[in-house]
């Protein structure tokens, strides 16, 4: 339905489509600024940094996507709305996901992946199969990373009936984080986004070896292969807390 409303008028769509894709730009343009006066950025080259950047912004943009209408589950909350959705037979969090579902969002994919290309055709890399493969598997790992941190953000909107900027510090400004190298931010925070919301594995550590650089805190190198189990694990954890917020919900009690 959402779909077929968004196709309805297609000149205002495509114009929609890529004010999305410039908007979204402006964020790389803002690194093209920095590197117009340096030379690198925490010892981090301009396509490297652009290499983070479209593995960031091309896996966000795929789960925002998906699940990027989780912002409204407040609202529908206070409304009484979110009731409608409990009694259809169709699983809640699809019906959530899908709710004002807005094709718009592939312009942050397409510039995403053009960053990405422009990226992979630039970087000093020595590419080797594993290299190869892990690009993919960056990508959709990734992905699934951030669409568990949705789904997170969406039960915890649940308990307190609206937080969506409290998800969205670490959606939206989780993937501005991953756009930078680790190295310009300080280690206590590198290990926060590591071992407790494991935003690193979407790109800063399987990049790391891609690029031939040493992992964020020293971890071993295996670690470089370990973001789809990391995105098992953060979707499990997540589908675990959606079930329970579901579990508590009681109305508006109106």
């Amino acid at each position: 339905m959402w779909v077929r409303s968004s196709m309805t008028y297609r000149a205002s769509f495509v114009v929609t489509v890529f004010g999305n894709l410039t908007v979204t730009g402006l964020d790389f343009v803002a690194i093209l600024l920095m590197f117009s006066q340096v030379d690198s950025l925490g010892g981090w080259s301009l396509p490297e940094v652009a290499f983070l950047y479209g593995l960031s912004v091309t896996a966000f943009g795929i789960a925002d996507l998906v699940l990027g209408s989780m912002d409204v589950l407040g609202g529908r909350m206070r409304d009484g709305s979110f009731d409608t959705l409990l009694v259809r037979p169709a699983p809640v969090l699809a019906q959530v996901g899908a709710d004002h579902f807005a094709l718009r969002r592939l312009g942050r994919i397409t510039q995403g992946a053009v960053v990405l290309g422009w990226a992979l055709a630039s970087v000093d890399v020595d590419w080797s199969a594993a290299k190869v493969l892990l690009v993919p598997v960056m990508v959709v790992s990734g992905a699934a990373i951030f669409s568990a941190v949705f789904v997170a953000g969406a039960a915890f909107q649940i308990y307190a009936q609206d937080a969506a900027e409290v998800q969205n510090a670490f959606t939206y400004g989780g993937t501005t984080l991953l756009q930078y190298p680790p190295s310009v931010f300080g280690k206590d925070l590198v290990r926060g986004v590591t071992f407790m919301l494991p935003l690193a594995f979407v790109n800063w550590v399987p990049a790391a070896y891609v690029l031939g650089r040493p992992y964020p805190i020293g971890l071993p190198g295996w670690a470089a292969f370990v973001s789809p189990l990391v995105a098992v694990a953060c979707c499990v954890l997540a589908g675990l807390a959606w079930r329970t917020g579901l579990r508590s919900y009681r109305s508006t009690g109106s």
